[in-house]
């Protein structure tokens, strides 16, 4: 099964979200029905951008470096963000 590292952008603010997920499409659908506590008041979400790896831990390290500060000047080198 395949896993997924993703970026969701926000409709209402515009800012971007990041997380992983072995379910993207429902999991955006999951964000966009406000059942995800921090991103219930910035919806509707759509899906900017995402990554396929073959493990969970794969997928969660690729998060974990998308949320430091190395990770975005990486993903504004690549225009990402």
């Amino acid at each position: 099964m395949p896993y997924y590292t993703y970026i969701l952008i926000s409709l209402s603010d515009g800012g971007y979200y990041y997380g992983h997920s072995s379910a993207l499409e429902k999991r955006l659908q999951t964000h966009n029905a406000g059942k995800v506590r921090s991103t219930k008041s910035r919806r509707p979400f759509e899906l900017h951008y995402y990554e396929v790896f073959q493990t969970k831990s794969e997928a969660y390290r690729r998060e974990l470096l998308f949320k430091s500060a190395a990770g975005k000047v990486y993903l504004k080198s690549k225009n990402i963000i």
